[in-house]
């Protein structure tokens, strides 16, 4: 090429409508545009640190960043390297990929491309450079190759075409300087840019330093830690990342760093907090981990694990995506599909290894286990392994379980593993529906967390073993048959009861309390109907039954009563009212209640 005069070049009839859909369709945030500068300066300097391997007179100088500079009165933004640089052919097939690639054809396939799939067409030509062009209108690319003396000019208003000119520059390296819009006075703000560095490029591996008062000042971390060795990283470091990232002072209850190699490569720094983050607003459940390409942060809203990992903090990078990928993209390419699952399985396989200390994997459990449980519920593929790593509260003691360690204590005969759902672990255990099974040596798991009234029905089996909510196991407490005398007593309690109660019946669950409340067959349990309620989402279940322990002196004594013809009314209120407190509930009518309690305290039974 003859540089010796300047040349302008035109854009093909294409490029207009190229450069609409870069700048209007492809970004949706126009700080963008320092994104993809700097991400093409820092490749232009990781070339130049490559080449220099072989070639010893291309190595960077020292001190070697990048520098951005603003002029206000000019109102000018430039971003300066020290990367390989570029010739004038390289200008013209670099920044004018566009033009090169604008073909009919191209342009079509562009133009018809769903949203999601642009980002992925136009990134195969290179052209986030053309970012600048949403902030500027009008952008000067000055540069010298590293190992030349020569340097030129591109330059461009970003519509008809662009020029190509003789140009100095004393060292090799590129200048980029955008002539600002009137409506994007906010980039010419030091501060501006150094958010948008430290949101989008604050571990980028060159450092970035901004101009402010005649000095350059580091803008970034300038370290991707995540692509070090492990054996080069101090547990400080690792502190230090953590609570940078997630904005912590706990330390990592656990720290996962490994790099992926075969169909899909990247490297993954994820942390397991110490305690459980505060989600971002109250029914935020996505996980954020944040997803990086070639070390630039792209977002943190890729949803790289489940909403049941959602406490896990950390960074992935991978070079087999487009610095542009697209929202859209993010949730249909199979790159992030893989990506996704070996991320959850060595997570899982992080929990396996940690669940065998006992001590510190409880710390986890009482920090981050209700989520954990949402996987039982919501991930079929895992959903056996996570109700292994699960731990429960129990009636064998005080420490938590497992499920494989309740399997192991089960009774001689028992086929079904038990369990309670409530809000107070210790009501729980004195709860009178567990008493017929604590007589029998079986185990109940005590479960009080809201998930908890969900996943057991998912589940369903463990290790061959039904999970049975202790209000379903009937059969086992049934009295075969009632006598006379109790029965007249059940007929003249459902008689003053009415519709209060859907059945009256005897039952041998019941060991110590006189009489208990059970839902219905197939309704949901007592516990969950009121969670229910209390979230405006009434279950519509029928009344519950009242279960009465024949064997109980108040029971005997209501017996005799009845038999004597007795009237049942109060004392059929108070045996309802004394299952209601039980169960978590309160009397329907307190006055009548408490009146009926002191009545019979003074020996009143009337």
């Amino acid at each position: 090429m003859n540089t010796a005069t300047a040349t302008d070049r035109p854009f093909d009839a294409e490029v207009g409508r190229l450069l609409d859909l870069v700048v209007h369709s492809l970004y949706s945030e126009r700080e963008i545009f320092l994104r993809e500068l700097v991400a093409n300066a820092a490749d232009a300097t990781d070339r130049r640190r490559f080449l220099a391997l072989s070639d010893e007179s291309l190595a960077l100088p020292e001190g070697a960043a990048i520098r951005i500079s603003i002029d206000k009165p000019a109102r000018t933004i430039t971003i300066a390297d020290d990367g390989i640089g570029m010739t004038a052919e390289d200008l013209a097939s670099h920044l004018g990929t566009i033009a090169r690639s604008g073909t009919r054809a191209f342009t079509a396939s562009l133009a018809e491309a769903k949203p999601e799939d642009r980002p992925n067409l136009v990134g195969q030509f290179g052209v986030g450079f053309y970012s600048a062009f949403m902030v500027a209108d009008r952008v000067e690319v000055t540069s010298r190759r590293a190992g030349t003396d020569a340097a030129h000019k591109w330059s461009s208003e970003g519509t008809g075409g662009y020029r190509i000119e003789a140009a100095t520059r004393e060292t090799p390296g590129t200048d980029i300087v955008l002539h600002v819009k009137s409506d994007a006075d906010e980039f010419l703000e030091p501060v501006r840019l150094e958010t948008i560095l430290r949101k989008w490029a604050d571990h980028i591996s060159v450092p970035v330093e901004i101009e402010r008062d005649g000095k350059f000042q580091k803008a970034n971390e300038g370290t991707a830690l995540w692509r070090r060795r492990k054996a080069d990283i101090a547990e400080k470091d690792y502190t230090d990342f953590y609570r940078h990232l997630g904005h912590m002072f706990d330390e990592p209850w656990a720290t996962i760093h490994w790099s992926a190699e075969g169909t899909v490569e990247f490297s993954a720094l994820l942390f397991i907090p110490g305690r459980s983050p505060f989600p971002v607003t109250e029914d935020d459940r996505e996980s954020h981990v944040r997803l990086h390409v070639k070390r630039m942060f792209i977002t943190d809203d890729a949803k790289l694990l489940p909403t049941w990992l959602r406490f896990v903090e950390g960074v992935v990078d991978t070079e087999d995506l487009p610095l542009n990928v697209s929202r859209e993209m993010l949730q249909s390419t199979p790159v992030l599909a893989r990506i996704r699952k070996a991320l959850v399985n060595r997570v899982l396989g992080e929990l396996k290894t940690r669940a065998k200390e006992a001590e510190t994997y409880r710390g986890f459990i009482e920090q981050h286990g209700p989520m954990l449980k949402e996987g039982i519920y919501d991930d079929a593929d895992h959903r056996n392994e996570i109700a292994a790593l699960a731990r429960f509260r129990s009636t064998h003691g005080e420490e938590l379980t497992s499920l494989d360690d309740y399997v192991t204590r089960m009774q001689e005969g028992q086929k079904d593993i038990y369990y309670i759902t409530g809000e107070d672990p210790a009501r729980l255990a004195a709860s009178p529906q567990i008493e017929g099974l604590r007589a029998k040596g079986y185990e109940v798991l005590l479960l009080s967390d809201q998930i908890d009234f969900f996943w057991p029905e998912r589940l369903g089996t463990y290790e061959g073993h039904k999970l049975v909510h202790v209000g379903q196991a009937r059969d086992m407490f049934d009295v075969a048959e009632t006598p006379e005398p109790l029965k007249a007593l059940i007929d003249a309690l459902k008689s003053a009861l009415g519709e209060q109660v859907g059945e009256v019946r005897a039952s041998t669950r019941l060991t110590d309390s006189p009489a208990a409340l059970a839902a219905g067959e197939a309704q949901p349990d007592l516990a969950l109907q009121r969670l229910l309620r209390r979230a405006g989402r009434p279950s519509f279940a029928p009344p519950p039954a009242l279960e009465l322990n024949p064997a109980h002196r108040l029971i005997e004594g209501l017996v005799s009563r009845a038999a004597a013809g007795e009237a049942m009314d109060d004392w059929a209120a108070l045996l309802l009212d004394l299952a209601r407190i039980q169960d978590g509930e309160s009397p329907v009518d307190p006055a009548r209640f408490a009146r009926l309690v002191a009545d019979r305290m003074a020996g009143n039974p009337a």
